[in-house]
């Protein structure tokens, strides 16, 4: 398969339209990988991944207290914010959820279920 100055400027076309790769590849009878690799190599400006999953991000507001690991228990989450080599680090602080040494927020971004049943419910 080669690349005419046809199909290269149908696939800069496709490209600017927004198309993901794989629609692409389909338009110009092509493969997906084919299409990624014509794409660097002339140099196509880069878009974000369709598929890369948007990280929920815990918004902390200025009058929140500043908990240290001092100031942590059992019943406070330990969730770790900021850089600790910088002076506003500091650990979330909110009410655990049961069980868990994360507050709710935290426990959605650090736990991510499988869909699958454990292994006990499986021997049940």
């Amino acid at each position: 398969m080669g690349w005419t100055d046809e199909k290269i400027g149908r696939l800069k076309k496709l490209w600017q339209e927004g198309l993901t790769t794989g629609e692409i590849g389909k338009r110009l009878a092509v493969s997906k990988n084919a299409v990624v690799g014509k794409a660097h190599r002339l140099g196509l400006k880069g878009r974000p991944s369709p598929i890369k999953r948007q990280t929920k991000q815990v918004e902390v507001k200025k009058d929140t207290r500043i908990f240290t690991l001092t100031d942590l228990s059992a019943q406070t989450c330990r969730w770790p914010i900021g850089d600790p080599k910088h002076e506003d680090f500091r650990f979330c602080g909110r009410p655990v959820a049961a069980g868990k040494p994360y507050c709710a927020d935290h426990c959605a971004t650090a736990y991510v279920g499988s869909g699958k049943s454990s292994r006990s419910e499986d021997a049940a």
